[in-house]
């Protein structure tokens, strides 16, 4: 099997609300254990990791029993309230559980527009890297607003995983999802699509074949993480989309193995024999 070689050392590892909820509305608790034990194991080997994560809207529905997601901006905003609470405090469970430290960072898009904000931002990252502390960063999803002439809302993860990764001069970027990775067709609709293993140029075909009504493959989903994938090849990174069904797969994608889609610019790969010879 032919490896990839990632040469990372900063790491930003997105995860989306379908990872993390199950499809009946519960929290998927083996998710966020797996996430967890694999992103404490890089951060044992020195590695610095950090998580933007979804779901505080999904996880505040699960903790009040509600089945339906609210029409009404405020009732979204205060279920959001409600569930990065809740989502925290199983982040903070499960990362105790293998003795990693974590902190969190609620953001909206203004943090980034103004330089001085910006700085903060960046380093109070810095200063919890460098405590071997993992930041856990979501969307301030209960200020967050669409408002005339007030940006402040990401509209999704995607692209605030990227910016983050971006920002702090990440070497590489994971956006763990449901679906496996880039693929020719909407595998939804077309069961002989076939994954495509990388992506060295963003062309305005892919780009355009990533539309579509289908909530994988529409706004908000395929196109907002090629546009992600944009945004880091652009800054001369690479980005991984792979399924978020395993967090362990993490520990696969670091280890260079083919799984999920690799956007970059030049793509080096080894074999097993040579990197057995350079070790």
């Amino acid at each position: 099997m032919v490896k990839r070689a990632m040469h990372c050392k900063r790491i930003v590892v997105k995860i989306g609300t379908s990872s993390l909820i199950h499809r009946n509305g519960k929290v998927n608790l083996q998710t966020i254990d797996r996430l967890a034990y694999a992103l404490t194991a890089l951060n044992n080997q020195g590695y610095e990791l950090v998580l933007v994560t979804s779901g505080a809207i999904g996880v505040g529905m699960a903790k009040l029993g509600v089945s339906m997601r609210p029409a009404a901006i405020a009732h979204q905003q205060a279920l959001a309230a409600i569930g990065q609470s809740e989502l925290m405090t199983l982040y903070t469970q499960r990362f105790s559980d293998y003795g990693a430290k974590i902190g969190q960072l609620l953001l909206t898009h203004d943090v980034f527009d103004y330089p001085q904000t910006r700085q903060h931002v960046l380093d109070t990252i810095d200063a919890l890297l460098a405590q071997q502390v993992i930041p856990i960063i979501n969307e301030n999803d209960s200020v967050a607003v669409d408002e005339l002439d007030h940006r402040t809302t990401f509209g999704d993860n995607d692209q605030l995983s990227a910016l983050v990764a971006k920002q702090i001069d990440a070497d590489l970027l994971m956006v763990l999802s449901d679906i496996d990775g880039l693929y020719d067709q909407d595998p939804n609709r077309h069961p002989g699509a076939t994954l495509i293993p990388e992506i060295t140029h963003l062309s305005a075909k892919v780009l355009a074949g990533a539309g579509g009504s289908s909530t994988r493959f529409g706004t908000g989903g395929m196109v907002t993480k090629l546009k992600a994938a944009q945004t880091m090849m652009r800054a001369g990174k690479q980005m991984v989309l792979a399924s978020g069904r395993d967090p362990r797969i993490i520990l696969r994608i670091v280890a260079g193995e083919p799984v999920g889609t690799w956007f970059g610019n030049v793509l080096e790969q080894v074999s097993p024999d040579n990197q057995a010879s350079n070790s």
